[in-house]
């Protein structure tokens, strides 16, 4: 597996990607256009692609403006083999690198999103959307948990 900033070029595969999943899908696949990922990819923030083979099968892209998880997605047949993990980690040392701010993100209750975000000791501060559980990472969590590392 070889993880990499993504590029613009990327959205087509990372497109794929986020309309693979079986959880937190999208009511409305045309609701994320390319558009909207070049912009979270070239001037909101940054993302990163895990690749197998040059295939691209999970994505993260965080987004410095609202200070969240834009996206953190994986092909199905590619969950738990720590792809995830490294994505979240290799997103949040970077996020946390450019401000001490906290991160949220929102995902639906009940899913292994859900599991993987409590897991990776992001704290449940709310509910954000319509229903979604709202997560928040602090640096000072984030730098305790990178030290354990």
């Amino acid at each position: 597996m070889h993880l990499r900033v993504a590029t613009l070029a990327d959205i087509p595969q990372i497109q794929l990607v986020r309309n693979s999943v079986t959880e937190n899908m999208l009511s409305n696949p045309d609701l994320v256009t390319d558009a909207d990922c070049a912009e979270y990819l070239s001037t909101r923030g940054r993302g990163w692609v895990a690749e197998i083979g040059g295939e691209i099968v999970g994505f993260s892209i965080v987004d410095l403006h609202e200070n969240n998880v834009w996206a953190l997605f994986l092909k199905p047949e590619y969950s738990g083999r720590g792809i995830g993990r490294q994505l979240h980690e290799v997103m949040l040392d970077w996020y946390f690198h450019q401000t001490t701010l906290p991160i949220w993100l929102g995902t639906e209750p009940g899913t292994r999103a859900e599991q993987f975000y409590q897991k990776a000791g992001w704290e449940e501060t709310g509910v954000h959307g319509k229903g979604e559980i709202k997560f928040t990472m602090r640096h000072g969590a984030w730098a305790e948990r990178v030290g354990r590392r």
